[in-house]
């Protein structure tokens, strides 16, 4: 594929930045820093390096933690052994001949983009997808600016009493995702590192089995890949989330739990048994009258969190359990999955 249209853009626009390139205990300087340039040498389209820009504004961005830390901070994180040996490798040492000027200037707005949002709990890219076949560096760089976010981030718990235990657990989500993508062979971090944001400005608990986000007046839930969906668990977790956002958040007013899944899609009770975990998941929510939503496909994103597979050909595709079977099944007959939303009050 060929580089994307660039619109003109004014060059040479003045762009705070930070020596060297993550803002560890160096002093602000301005430096003229070409947008379209940048964009070329990430090979992404200047408009989504220009939204970095705008978006990081005159934020000042985070440092990474010490590099001597960073194993201690990594295994805390749950972020498994291959992973981290991956992102040791790729540090954003001063002296790296790995991280080039423009690959520094993102990690450093990235930090700060998502540092402006502080607290917000709306979905939020942290900036283009990246080759990520080219390195550690391009391949981890939102992996570098989150771990500069969690001292912000923890302090942001801590202000609202949050405690430690809820949010080491929180965060350890990325340890889970980059293990999930690795088992999809790199398929999955282009919605990965959207989706950790949220753990980054505090938009997201994980309070027992479920992971449970802030919004305007429901908090949505997720299902981490962690285990069974045992009615009980859910329950309990549900009950942790009555107690805590009026605890931390009290200015926030939550009437419903929501959620948005294919999990939700009732073409499910075809195939799954009255008393399955998920059947009786669904059973707690009220759907909304179906609307195929707009720039997403319900059939990737079962296959995505089904099988950890996008690539797969369905006839190769393990059908050990009642739900692959579904899926399978369902789709060779020329159906398709559904992306349905539902609430129930708190």
């Amino acid at each position: 594929m060929g580089p994307a249209p660039r619109r003109a853009h004014p060059r040479g626009r003045r762009v705070r930045a930070t020596r060297g390139g993550n803002g560890r205990g160096r002093r602000t300087k301005v430096v003229r820093v070409d947008l379209d340039d940048i964009a070329a040498r990430l090979g992404v389209p200047v408009e989504e390096v220009d939204r970095v820009h705008r978006l990081a504004g005159d934020q000042p961005s985070a440092p990474l933690p010490a590099r001597a830390d960073a194993p201690a901070l990594l295994d805390r994180l749950a972020v498994r052994p291959d992973d981290a040996a991956e992102i040791m490798a790729g540090w954003p040492d001063h002296d790296s001949t790995l991280w080039t000027p423009e690959l520094r200037w993102l990690l450093d707005r990235s930090i700060a983009l998502v540092r402006a949002d502080l607290g917000g709990h709306e979905w939020l890219s942290p900036g283009p997808a990246l080759p990520r076949d080219r390195g550690p560096a391009w391949r981890h760089l939102y992996v570098y600016a989150y771990l500069a976010l969690v001292d912000v981030v923890r302090k942001y718990h801590r202000d609202h009493g949050v405690t430690d235990g809820v949010s080491w657990v929180t965060l350890a989500d990325l340890g889970r995702n980059l293990a999930i993508d690795r088992r999809m062979n790199r398929e999955g971090w282009s919605v990965m590192q959207s989706w950790l944001t949220l753990h980054a400005r505090g938009g997201v608990y994980e309070l027992g089995r479920l992971q449970h986000h802030r919004g305007e007046t429901a908090i949505s839930l997720h299902i981490p890949e962690s285990g069974p969906m045992d009615p009980e668990a859910i329950d309990a977790s549900l009950e942790q989330a009555r107690e805590f956002f009026p605890r931390h958040f009290p200015d926030e007013r939550y009437t419903a739990f929501a959620c948005g899944s294919w999990l939700l899609d009732p073409q499910l009770q075809e195939y799954l048994p009255e008393n399955s975990n998920i059947v009786r998941f669904q059973r707690r929510f009220e759907l909304e009258p179906y609307e195929e939503p707009e720039g997403l496909d319900a059939d990737v994103e079962v296959l995505r969190f089904v099988f950890r597979s996008l690539s797969t050909p369905l006839d190769q595709l393990p059908r050990r359990t009642a739900l692959q079977r579904a899926v399978i099944d369902h789709l060779k007959a020329g159906r398709h999955w559904q992306w349905r939303s539902g609430r129930f009050p708190i």
